[in-house]
């Protein structure tokens, strides 16, 4: 009951929400999260921590910068949990905003890379 407790509270934070529903779409770097959230690296990567942590997200390293993404294989509680957030947020109009930053940003990056100036 614990564990099931901790996954639950690493959804009780509206910018881990915001980074679940960014990730939706696929991996990004956290310099991607970091732009489009309009928050300092460490704050992020605090946040990605205890979504890490609470099995929400994977990480991958990239030259210095951490990549992540939602779980390729999530246990069904997590796929249930991910639908129904993904649902809710479409009706969303800061999670709508969040998603046109991040196609906004995405597109000017130059040759999708990391750490060029533009974080």
């Amino acid at each position: 009951m614990e564990k099931l407790a901790a996954r639950c509270k690493g959804l009780s934070d509206a910018t881990r929400l915001r980074i679940l529903g960014l990730l939706a779409g696929g991996e990004l770097c956290v310099c991607d999260l970091m732009a489009v959230l309009g928050m300092p690296q460490s704050t992020v990567s605090r946040h990605l921590a205890f979504l890490r942590k609470q099995g929400w997200v994977e990480a991958r390293r990239s030259g210095k910068w951490m990549h992540y993404r939602r779980p390729d294989q999530p246990d069904p509680f997590a796929v249930s949990v991910l639908a129904l957030l993904d649902e809710t947020l479409l009706a969303n109009a800061a999670a709508r905003e969040d998603a046109r930053a991040l196609e906004a940003r995405l597109s000017a990056k130059e040759n999708n890379s990391c750490g060029n100036g533009t974080s």
